[in-house]
C-alpha cells in the first residue's frame, strides 16, 4: 500500500493538481480544482486522449475545453454541430459525433431510414468540420436472433458506407454491456461487431471498443484489442466496477492496456467516459496521466 501511494504521487507531483492527488492517493476527500488551474500532464502524446462531456455535468462545455486544452487532450467526445464553434474557439476536435439513440438502431429495417438519415447528417457534419468519427447502435434484441441482427445491421450500414469513404469518416458501432447498463442491447460481444464489419466490407466501418463494457462482458481486454486491432475505430476508458475512476479502485491497469493499443499502431482517439465521485478535474487528470504512456 505505502508503495503505491508513493507511485502515484510520483505520477503527478510536477502538476499543478499535485496537492489534490496526493490527497486521494492518501484515501482523502480530494480538492476543487478549477479548469484555470489545471496544467499539463500528457508529455508523450502517443495516445490522443479526448473525454466525454456527458460525465461532466457540473461544467459547461467552455470549462471543459479550458481543463482538457490544459491537460493536453485533443478533443471532446459524443457531442453535436452546435458545439462545434465552441470546440473551434478553444482548438479542440470533436472525436466522435452523436447520432442517433441506442435503444432502436441499425438491427430492424423499419428503423433505418430514419437513423440513417441521422448517420449521414452527421457524417457531413464530420467533414465539414474534419472530424473523424460518428457513432452508431444496432439497438435492443427483443428476442431477435443474433444473426439476424447481424445481417439487418449490414443492410443498414451498406447504404451508408460508401457516403463514409467518400466523406473520410468513420462509421463506429458501440460494444455495450447487456449485464448491467443496457438490459437486452444487442452487441455485446466482440465477435458480433466484428461479423458486422467483415460483411460491411468497408475500411470507413468500425467498432467503438468501450473498454469498461467489454470487461463487464467478457474481459480479456489486451488480447481483443491485439486480435481485432484492424476493426477498432474508436475506444472508451472506463473504471469497473461502477464506471468511475481509472484508478487503484477498480480491477483495470489502463497503463498496460495504453500501451497495447499503441502497439497495434492505432492512430485514433482514447477517450475518457468514466463518471467522477471525486473531483472531477482531478480524476481526469489523473486518467489522463496514467494513459500517457
Amino acid at each position: 500500500m505505502t508503495s503505491d501511494r508513493i507511485s502515484r504521487r510520483t505520477l503527478i507531483r510536477n502538476t499543478a493538481l499535485a496537492a489534490a492527488g496526493a490527497a486521494v492517493a492518501a484515501g482523502a476527500k480530494s480538492l476543487a480544482v478549477t479548469p484555470a488551474e489545471v496544467t499539463r500532464v500528457v508529455k508523450n502524446g502517443r495516445i490522443n486522449q479526448s473525454v466525454s462531456k456527458w460525465c461532466y455535468g457540473k461544467l459547461s462545455l467552455d470549462e471543459l475545453c479550458i481543463a482538457s486544452k490544459n491537460l493536453g487532450l485533443k478533443a471532446i467526445d459524443l457531442l453535436g454541430p452546435g458545439d462545434f464553434p465552441t470546440l473551434k474557439k478553444h482548438g479542440l476536435a470533436c472525436s466522435m459525433i452523436n447520432t442517433h439513440g441506442l435503444g432502436k438502431g441499425l438491427n430492424r429495417k423499419e428503423q433505418h431510414e430514419e437513423c440513417l438519415a441521422q448517420i449521414r447528417e452527421a457524417i457531413d457534419a464530420a467533414a465539414e468540420y474534419g472530424y473523424p468519427n460518428v457513432i452508431t447502435f444496432p439497438g435492443n434484441r427483443e428476442g431477435m436472433p443474433d444473426e439476424v441482427g447481424i445481417e439487418n445491421t449490414v443492410i443498414a450500414l451498406k447504404q451508408i458506407a460508401a457516403h463514409a469513404e467518400q466523406k473520410k469518416v468513420n462509421i463506429c458501432l458501440e460494444y455495450l454491456n447487456s449485464k448491467v447498463n443496457h438490459k437486452d442491447y444487442m452487441f455485446d460481444n466482440i465477435k458480433w461487431g466484428v461479423e458486422v464489419c467483415k460483411k460491411v466490407g468497408s475500411e470507413r466501418v468500425k467498432i467503438l471498443y468501450d473498454i469498461y463494457h467489454a470487461q463487464i462482458m467478457e474481459g480479456d481486454i489486451i488480447h481483443t484489442i491485439q486480435t481485432y486491432k484492424d476493426y477498432m475505430g474508436h475506444y472508451h476508458t472506463g473504471g469497473n466496477p461502477g464506471r468511475n475512476e481509472i484508478d487503484e479502485t477498480q480491477e483495470l491497469y489502463y497503463p498496460a492496456i495504453m500501451r497495447a493499443i499503441v502497439e497495434t499502431g492505432y492512430k485514433g482517439y482514447v477517450a475518457h467516459e468514466f463518471i467522477p465521485k471525486k473531483d472531477p478535474l482531478t480524476s481526469l487528470a489523473y486518467a489522463a496521466r496514467i494513459c500517457d504512456v
